[in-house]
């Protein structure tokens, strides 16, 4: 995947995140952190939090991921070569 592609889908993924930090009121990272140290089991009793949970936890995985690629891609690289400049008319 390029980087140009890369920020495309991490922005469409950044999007789905902030609907569910609004609706719980919590940023991903804290959400993912309490989530997997055991904090938010007693959310497990309810289905919306539950189905809700396991989407935001692959979700917020996902954009982990491609922030790692991405971070990657641009280790070796100077970023002023990946600028795409489409001049407007």
């Amino acid at each position: 995947m390029q980087v140009h592609e890369l920020v495309i889908e991490m922005k469409l993924l950044e999007r789905r995140l902030t609907l569910y930090e609004e609706k719980y009121g919590i940023l991903s990272e804290d959400f993912h952190d309490a989530l997997m140290s055991g904090r938010l089991e007693d959310y497990d009793a309810f289905d919306e939090t539950r189905a809700d949970f396991s989407r935001w936890k692959g979700i917020y995985e996902t954009w982990k991921r491609r922030k790692e690629n991405y971070r990657q891609l641009l280790k070796d690289r100077e970023p002023s070569s990946l600028i795409r400049f489409q001049p407007t008319y």
